[in-house]
């Protein structure tokens, strides 16, 4: 798996999915600051709430290191998988759709059931986008040229 694509992706869809958090947040009034605590409050409970700066940098390590995650998982489909034969574009669209479904149906359920899944469409349209426009696709495009690399390379 190349190292350095990877990074990029990590460090370009993570930096552009929690940008739109916390724009999102704070054209409500909110901080980055209450994003960052609330990311870092899934894994380690409300007590990262009161953790201030901390719980601040906590939440942005579990973010990367979640998305770090998901970046992984689609260059190993990709490389091993028909998935890298796909366009960039469907299969970006496609794995956002899926990382969707799974963080909103499987693990926010998991950690906060009174309120996840979302049912107001807005909600979930807002919920989307990030996944698909600022995660997916992205990814895929990213990917897209690392295998494009990889397989001149091995010409």
């Amino acid at each position: 798996m190349p190292f350095k694509q990877l990074s990029v992706a990590v460090f370009v869809c993570g930096t552009l999915d929690i940008a739109y958090a916390i724009l999102t947040v704070m054209l409500k009034g909110g901080t980055a600051a209450m994003v960052l605590r609330g990311v870092a409050s899934g894994p380690f409970g409300e007590a990262a709430n009161g953790w201030g700066a901390g719980g601040a940098i906590l939440g942005l390590a579990v973010h990367f290191a979640i998305m770090t995650v998901m970046v992984a998982a689609y260059f190993l489909l990709v490389t091993h998988t028909k998935l890298g034969a796909v366009s960039p574009w469907l299969a970006g669209a496609g794995y956002g759709l899926a990382l969707y479904v799974f963080m909103y149906f499987v693990v926010l359920p998991l950690r906060w059931p009174t309120i996840h899944p979302q049912t107001d469409a807005i909600k979930i349209a807002m919920s989307l986008f990030p996944h698909i426009v600022l995660v997916g696709i992205p990814l895929a495009l990213i990917a897209s040229h690392s295998v494009a690399t990889l397989a001149k390379l091995s010409r």
